[in-house]
């Protein structure tokens, strides 16, 4: 597939990168020479130095024969432009990032499909649902949903005390024949793990565990986590994605948050604009300032400004001084697989919703969606299966699957099962799929005519 990337900051690097890995034929094309440079030293991709809004610089990076584009500049006028030139040339897909909601409001004058945009992404509004979920869920290192939040995907953190270590997944399920669910995959170092029922849990392992929304509690106490009610929580960083923390927190009953911003200028714009968290104008950086302010009383800290190191530290400083929850937005690749070691308990990331959405649209027809997890190496695709595809043939016991590949949950007519070895998937069932890149391919196999 051929694909064009307009905008080489921060996300569409990462987007360039991931499809130059699944061996796309990528053009990049971005105004600052610096950026170019950037991406001509450590991408295999074609670089073009301009406007994503110019037809010369459009036809230079190959448009006409593109099968997607994919604009993720900072500005949203800049990306809808090119989505709408790129429409003109019958370019099959279009995406386009803006930091404004006003195209996917269902009362907008203006649709995304008036401008010949197929796909809208918000990542800051992304990353900031994403945080309050992990606020609502104070154990979970990560929390995914699937079939319309009918199913839960919890990460959680194996402490050494955990009463789970040592035993295997199949022990651990038939101490607990009450709770419906299945621990799916597990981070464990460096390595990616599919487990089979005879695999044995080790302490420091992230589990992931798919199960229903009401069991997600009593997981949680199976692998040795209390949920602690979040009412106080403080937010570093005036951000889009921490006002919109800040504003989405405030509707829930009996929380207090306090929104920490630099800027005296931002911080009396945000007072304006949010009525329900305290606003203090100080510097993030200043643990003494932020101690005077209630830290050491907060549930949760949440550190979001746009300095990644920043964030790391005063998260870390949290967390010693007796903050059971913190939560970090950050980008690096370097920062994220040591984040959690060290002592953070979720990272967050703006580039994870563009690129979760750019790999539904590379699978095939029946991926209906592709979830990636911090940590984590699997892809999860929700995926549907088509009439007379190999996976219907009999329970999934009877399938020999390769390694690599772990059939998650079926949502059949509206009810959803968590698999076990008798499951079966029938023509049009929605699946749940976990499964490493380099098998990507064998499952649509399975699951197509």
């Amino acid at each position: 597939m051929r694909v064009v990337v307009i905008g080489a900051g921060e996300v569409g690097f990462d987007v360039a990168r991931i499809l130059a890995q699944e061996q796309h034929d990528v053009s990049v094309i971005d105004d600052d020479p610096a950026v170019i440079q950037r991406v001509q030293e450590n991408l295999d991709v074609m670089a073009v130095h301009g406007s994503g809004t110019s037809a010369a610089i459009l036809e230079e990076a190959g448009i006409r024969q593109a099968d997607m584009l994919i604009a993720v500049t900072a500005i949203d006028e800049v990306n809808i432009i090119a989505c709408m030139m790129a429409d003109r040339l019958d370019v099959p897909t279009t995406i386009a990032r803006t930091r404004s909601d006003e195209l996917t409001r269902t009362q907008s004058v203006l649709q995304a499909k008036d401008f010949g945009i197929d796909l809208v992404i918000h990542p800051e509004e992304s990353a900031a649902a994403e945080v309050v979920r992990l606020i609502r869920r104070a154990s979970a290192t990560d929390l995914l949903t699937f079939a319309d939040g009918r199913l839960h995907m919890i990460g959680i953190r194996l402490d050494e005390d955990a009463p789970v270590i040592g035993k295997t997944l199949q022990e651990v399920a038939r101490e607990h024949p009450e709770i419906t669910f299945r621990i799916k995959a597990i981070s464990r170092g460096i390595r990616t793990v599919l487990p089979r029922g005879d695999e044995k849990l080790c302490a420091g392992d992230q589990v992931f565990v798919l199960t229903r929304p009401k069991y997600t509690t009593p997981v949680s106490r199976i692998m040795g986590k209390e949920d602690t009610k979040m009412q106080n929580v403080m937010i570093t960083g005036g951000t889009r994605v921490g006002a919109a923390i800040a504003q989405r927190l405030c509707q829930q009953a009996n929380m207090r948050i306090k929104l920490i911003e630099p800027d005296p200028e931002v911080a009396e714009d945000l007072a304006c604009e949010l009525a329900g968290p305290l606003i203090i104008n100080c510097d993030p950086t200043d643990i003494d300032t932020l101690v005077a302010e209630g830290l050491g009383e907060m549930d949760a800290f949440v550190a979001v400004t746009d300095d990644q190191e920043s964030n790391l530290v005063t998260c870390l400083m949290a967390k010693h001084l007796g903050v059971y929850k913190t939560v970090g937005l950050l980008s690096k690749a370097a920062y994220i697989p040591i984040s959690t070691a060290i002592g953070l308990d979720a990272a967050v990331s703006k580039k994870l919703a563009v690129s979760r959405e750019v790999r539904r649209f590379l699978r095939g027809k029946h991926v209906l969606s592709v979830a990636t997890v911090h940590g984590l190496d699997a892809e999860i695709l929700e995926i549907e299966a088509e009439p007379r595809a190999p996976i219907t043939q009999g329970a999934l016991m009877e399938q020999d699957l390769p390694s690599g590949i772990l059939i998650g949950a079926v949502e059949r007519n509206g009810d959803v099962e968590v698999a076990t070895g008798t499951t079966t998937v029938d023509p049009g069932d929605r699946t749940i799929v976990f499964v490493m890149p380099e098998m990507v391919e064998r499952v649509e196999e399975l699951f197509a005519a």
